[in-house]
């Protein structure tokens, strides 16, 4: 087959008119056009009021070589890339180990690295120091709606990790030359995800549908004998030494007592395991600080940036609620930019640790709320912010949830402030015709008492600037809600070309908590990956 790239045309396009288009574009008779199958569809909204679909599509043609000869140095028109993932062949050797792989974290990256070491026949055991899904939402919705906060079971800590409580998110801009996403997509169609996933440029499920398919790879990986331990903490490493240096993992010390023989471990503890990563310092893994970025929520009316992005066209049901990314290069040396956007969804409170406010976007499927709200964050580097030390990072980001606790009044409600205020440097004693989404509730201040002085100025400049590409961006009412600080993990740990610790072997650090991930697409990516050095290790 033939990929078709970069074809556009207007929204209310017939079937027909698609069809007529690829046969210009290609310029061949019409039934020289055996077959087209749409792979993505996304939209153009640069002219308002002129929005465009997209096209990528996969045509069969009768003539394919000489049609494909035609258009050589045409990058829009080549064969369909053969997409299909390869399983690691485990060698004979292997099958009848008794000493099974384990991977720590149930996250997205946790989740498709135990799916492939399953499908492999290695019988994963999954260890989790929340509880699962359902349980963890009752637990997620207690700290929302009654300031009840569980330690070990919320937004980030828990079966199907921080995504589950986001936007659902399911596009990535990392390299994927071996198309490792599309495996995560159709494992995610076949656990329940609606099958659209797979041809949207943007695709997203929502948390509630995101549950569901959490529960369902569960099953699976049950089913071909892997293991769930949840409510279950790493605590420790047994090691033993290296016949050529270094060390070798011979079993992980849980919170449960137990000392569990291992010699293959996936790291995939997400970005807020921070007693993990402390232990993992101690132990002498090797790690380093990290950029990140911090800053806060911002909500504005939905209606306002649907009007905005797609002005007479808004509302189309093609085009849904509409999203937004925005980056202004600031006269402080800082980056601001969007971060995680969530067209019609709410800001949620997203603390992994007592007596500290931490904020986070979420959406269900239908992105049907009243608001629209996305991270305004402004990069923070080690060496400059904080010192150039692995742990350096984290203690940044408690420094300002704790003063965020503070300022919401000491209750898990967080410092809120109208983007008017925020502009004039005055705290804020009420809010205006913007409600904000945030729960247990937001206390009106000034937001600058839980922000570097930097970030403050770098965001006051910055949203003007966004104010040209958005109309009504910088409205007086809109909402600013602290304090934004898992943007990613603060550091990364180190692993080598085989995927493992350099120190440490038989210890794979992976996903989003390692630093090599970002999301939820990413974050499989990257199990996937390690899940095969894993097997190539044996």
């Amino acid at each position: 087959m033939l990929r078709l790239s970069n074809l556009a045309l207007p929204l209310d396009h017939t079937p027909e008119d698609l069809r007529a288009a690829i046969v210009a574009r290609l310029a061949v008779r019409p039934e020289e056009l055996l077959a087209h199958h749409v792979f993505r569809r996304g939209h153009d909204a640069r002219r308002r009021g002129n929005i465009q679909l997209v096209y990528t599509l996969d045509c069969e043609l009768r003539e394919l070589d000489a049609v494909l000869a035609r258009f050589s140095g045409d990058q829009h028109v080549r064969p369909t890339p053969d997409m299909r993932w390869i399983p690691p062949v485990l060698p004979s050797h292997a099958a009848g180990r008794t000493q099974r792989p384990v991977v720590i974290g149930a996250g997205p990256c946790g989740l498709m690295a135990a799916l492939v070491l399953a499908q492999a026949g290695l019988k994963p055991i999954i260890i989790e120091r929340g509880r699962a899904v359902r349980d963890r939402t009752v637990d997620t919705f207690a700290l929302w709606r009654k300031s009840r906060f569980t330690a070990e079971s919320n937004v980030q800590f828990g079966e199907g990790g921080a995504g589950t409580f986001s936007d659902g998110k399911l596009y990535s801009g990392v390299s994927d030359p071996r198309h490792l996403g599309r495996k995560v997509l159709e494992e995610f169609v076949k656990a329940g995800a609606p099958e659209e996933i797979l041809t949207l440029s943007k695709p997203h499920i929502g948390t509630f549908r995101l549950v569901t398919v959490v529960q369902s790879l569960r099953a699976q990986i049950e089913e071909l004998g892997g293991e769930y331990r949840f409510e279950t903490r790493l605590e420790g490493i047994e090691t033993a030494p290296c016949e050529g240096g270094g060390r070798q993992v011979t079993g992980l010390r849980l919170s449960t007592g137990e000392v569990l023989p291992a010699d293959r471990v996936i790291l995939a503890v997400g970005h807020s395991a921070r007693d993990t990563f402390a232990m993992l310092h101690e132990e002498g893994v090797p790690m380093q600080a990290k950029p990140f970025s911090i800053g806060v929520r911002i909500e504005h009316p939905q209606a306002v940036i649907d009007v905005a992005r797609f002005g007479p066209q808004a509302g189309h049901p093609l085009l849904g609620a509409a999203d937004y990314k925005l980056v202004h290069h600031a006269s402080t040396g800082r980056g601001v930019y969007s971060f995680c956007m969530c067209p019609g969804g709410q800001v949620v409170a997203a603390t992994s640790e007592k007596d500290q406010v931490v904020t986070n976007g979420m959406s269900q499927y239908s992105r049907a709320e009243r608001n629209a709200n996305s991270g305004i964050v402004v990069e923070v580097r080690p060496g400059v912010d904080f010192p150039d030390e692995p742990l350096a990072g984290i203690a940044f980001q408690r420094q300002w949830e704790k003063a965020a606790f503070v300022a919401g009044g000491g209750d898990y409600r967080a410092p809120a402030q109208r983007v008017g205020d925020f502009l004039a440097g005055r705290a804020s004693t009420s809010l205006g015709t913007v409600v904000p989404s945030y729960q247990p509730g937001v206390t009106p201040t000034d937001l600058s008492r839980c922000l570097p002085d930097f970030v403050v100025a770098s965001i006051r400049e910055a949203l003007p600037r966004f104010e040209r590409r958005i109309k009504g961006y910088s409205m007086d009412d809109a909402v600013m809600t602290g304090v934004e600080t898992r943007t990613s993990s603060p550091l990364r740990i180190d692993r080598d070309a085989t995927g493992q610790s350099p120190v440490l072997r038989g210890l794979f650090p992976a996903g989003e908590g390692a630093g090599y991930a970002g999301g939820i697409l990413s974050a499989g990516i990257d199990g996937i990956r390690v899940a095969e050095w894993l097997v190539a290790s044996l």
